[in-house]
């Protein structure tokens, strides 16, 4: 069997048995087939030496620790699925260390900026002299109030079924990685936005019969994360905050660490995210450290 096909094998696993996303199978396909393009010999051969010789030229080529790391675990969960399915009497990866990494804080925005944010999309969203522009604006609307009222991972967001409008609940299930369900809150302005903007869509006809809430002319069939990433810059822009500074991943780490910052356990903020697990979610320890700091500055009898 040549190595690409046990790299279709390798990715037929992982989307029969483990329910892989889209995204995480493209994630592995280039990951494998550019390493596999590399190495000589092939990848299915490969040997540890091999896989350190390629990992140390993509270091040179400059590629982040992150990425190293990425493509370390694509070749670590490939090799695994050949050892299990007897396609190899050995595993090349098992006494390579994975590159070092710094514990980036995540980017985030305060309070005050996805406030300023939110009230420009609802103003642009109320303003009748969009005009033609205005179904777009009602859409922009619609996606950063649930997206920081939920904190949904961008292709959790774009991907949303229509019936998540239709129902007038204050939580839904949505479907996330590894084809697990979770139940996230929506508040009443993120509601009242998808009202609105599913009255607005009711009346295009290319959009009626959709099954996505936001549906679009894609290969998908709904709006790519990317459209929606360029709106989010254009409405910050015009909210008066650096555009460099806002993604959709931006808006949801504001929605965990302003949770947080307003005394949400770790554990919740966990079960929302979708984290699988705690660890991931340990990331955001600053703010709560931040948070007992204040609690005993301001509490603490001896404190100043």
């Amino acid at each position: 069997m040549s190595s690409a096909a046990r790299i279709e094998a390798f990715l037929e696993m992982m989307s029969a048995e483990r329910g892989a996303a889209e995204n995480t199978l493209s994630s592995y396909r280039r990951d494998l087939e550019d390493a596999a393009s590399a190495i000589e010999g092939g990848l299915a051969n490969a040997g540890p030496q091999d896989i350190r010789a390629y990992l140390d030229r993509i270091a040179a080529q400059g590629f982040a620790p992150t990425s190293q790391a990425r493509k370390l675990s694509a070749l670590r969960q490939f090799f695994k699925f050949l050892y299990a399915e007897g396609l190899r009497q050995d595993d090349p990866t098992g006494t390579l260390d994975s590159p070092k990494k710094g514990r980036s804080l995540p980017k985030t925005m305060g309070e005050a900026e996805a406030g300023r944010l939110l009230d420009r999309a609802a103003a642009e969203a109320l303003d009748p002299s969009q005009g033609s522009d205005r179904l777009a604006a009602l859409r922009l609307h619609a996606l950063v109030e649930v997206l920081y009222a939920t904190g949904l991972r961008v292709s959790e967001l774009v991907g949303l079924p229509v019936t998540v409008a239709q129902r007038d609940d204050r939580f839904f299930m949505v479907r996330g990685k590894g084809n697990k369900e979770r139940m996230v809150p929506l508040s009443a302005k993120a509601r009242a936005a998808m009202s609105a903007w599913l009255a607005a869509r009711a009346k295009v006809p290319a959009y009626a019969e959709s099954t996505f809430l936001f549906p679009a002319s894609s290969d998908s069939g709904h709006l790519p994360r990317q459209v929606f990433a360029r709106e989010l810059k254009g409405l910050a822009a015009r909210a008066g905050i650096t555009a460099s500074k806002i993604s959709p991943h931006v808006l949801r780490h504001a929605f965990a660490s302003h949770l947080l910052q307003n005394g949400a356990d770790l554990r919740a903020v966990q079960q929302l995210l979708g984290h699988a697990d705690i660890s991931t979610t340990q990331i955001y320890t600053h703010v709560l450290e931040e948070r007992l700091v204040r609690l005993v500055n301001d509490h603490h009898p001896l404190a100043d």
